[in-house]
């Protein structure tokens, strides 16, 4: 039996690297400083042996070569394909899937666009007055979370950087640092909160607004309810932001998916703005796709723009709503599409769920999905961090260094997508 430290979890943007595995022979047995989610992902069993295609609607086995020639013929074979997903694999793999797209004038997308894109919008707006996740822990005496549920979908964030976590700089923090929850509906985050703001659904932009009049002095003018808060209970939240001596604001996919969308993202910055005329505060993302943030990273430095790229003119073009990858599979536009290191058969729209199912698709992942039966090939890989190494961003935008805890015969991303690219390369004489 062999024991492992220090290694990195695969699963959410908190990236904890504290995780101990153990491991017996080629198979990890038991893991330690891992939450449930996690602990799943790293024991995760009935990984796919071998690539498989769809051959008059049977999936018969096949090898990686034969695979690799089928994904190039496909997409080589597109007028306007989509590379979807990059996610849950590293920056080096995300890296490839830009220069494969250059050559093929697709459209690059990650799950970016179903989850934080709004935030990226508004942040390009505004700026992002963000901090890392140790400042929070050892700084911040008062922590808001809007529209998330760290409890259920970041379950090791409360203690090791927030409610549960000591702070280097604050004195009895647990019983110092206050939390509040705003939501539409009482979570299990919201039970353990000092203060929860229950608000209306749609109700998020005028609360932030209410907000931010009466930190400039304007609460008078606030009426008796906004949204289903009381004028109370708002000027109750302003007080104890405006006179904390950190605070921090994280916000999930309830803000960003929600009546106003980006608008909200955009008042929530000005609203820190406006704090930090009095205080310190600042506003981080809840990302919740592992290496989201990373995608985002590696997409703009290489083309311009952090999601939703299209190469169809032959220069990258970025127009969200028009390039994302959910409005051009409800177009119809795509003829071919490949998703990597994701699952948008259990998320996307049925339109675009369709528009998959009838189009070549092609999957790399480790596991069958929702998205496998949509497919008319899947190639398994490593999974970094466990079999695979690379480089992934943590949702405050820190980049780590992923290493592997056990060789396999599994190629990782990287080198499944290396060996496509050099194809493709090949078959086009470049």
């Amino acid at each position: 039996m062999q024991e492992i430290k220090d290694m990195v979890c695969p699963f959410c943007g908190c990236l904890c690297d504290d995780v101990t595995l153990e491991i017996d022979g080629d198979r990890i047995v038991s893991t330690d400083n891992c939450c449930t989610i996690g602990n799943a992902k790293f024991l995760g069993k009935h990984r796919l042996k071998n690539p498989i295609k769809k051959v008059n609607g049977k999936w018969v086995d096949i090898t990686y070569d034969e695979a690799v020639d089928t994904a190039v013929d496909i997409l080589l074979d597109a007028d306007r394909p989509l590379l979807f997903g990059w996610s849950g694999t590293h920056g080096e793999a995300q890296c490839v899937g830009v220069h494969m797209n250059e050559i093929l004038g697709g459209v690059i997308d990650s799950t970016t666009s179903v989850c934080h894109g709004p935030s990226i919008l508004a942040i390009q707006e505004v700026g992002h007055p963000g901090c890392t996740l140790g400042q929070v822990k050892n700084r911040a005496d008062l922590i808001i979370y809007w529209g998330c549920n760290p409890i259920e979908a970041h379950p090791r964030h409360m203690s090791r950087y927030t409610t549960y976590a000591d702070g280097y700089f604050l004195d009895n923090a647990f019983r110092n640092r206050k939390v509040i929850v705003v939501d539409v509906r009482e979570t299990e985050t919201a039970n353990v909160a000092d203060e929860f703001i229950r608000i209306k659904p749609g109700g998020d932009y005028a609360v932030l607004s209410s907000l931010r009049a009466i930190i400039r002095g304007k609460g008078d003018m606030i009426p008796d309810s906004v949204a289903g808060v009381s004028r109370t209970q708002l000027m109750q939240v302003a007080e104890m932001c405006r006179t904390c001596s950190f605070g921090a604001l994280f916000f999930g996919v309830g803000l960003t998916m929600a009546k106003g969308k980006y608008k909200n993202i955009r008042n929530a910055i000005e609203l820190v703005d406006d704090l930090n005329r009095h205080t310190k505060f600042t506003l981080t993302p809840m990302r919740g796709h592992w290496n989201v943030y990373g995608a985002n990273e590696v997409f703009s430095w290489m083309t311009g723009y952090p999601f939703a790229v299209d190469f169809c003119r032959g220069v990258a073009f970025y127009n969200p709503g028009e390039t994302s990858a959910v409005d051009v599979l409800a177009r119809k536009e795509c003829d071919a599409c490949m998703v990597i290191a994701s699952d948008p058969g259990a998320h996307f729209p049925r339109a675009c769920v369709e528009q998959m199912r009838d189009i070549p698709l092609i999957v790399i992942d480790p596991f069958q999905s929702l998205t496998t039966p949509l497919a008319d090939l899947q190639i398994p890989a490593a999974v970094t961090g466990i079999d695979a190494e690379g480089t992934a961003y943590r949702m405050d935008g820190i980049p780590i260094k992923v290493k592997k805890a056990m060789d396999s015969d599994y190629p990782s991303d990287t080198e499944i997508l290396t060996r496509i690219y050099d194809r493709m390369l090949e078959v086009k004489g470049l």
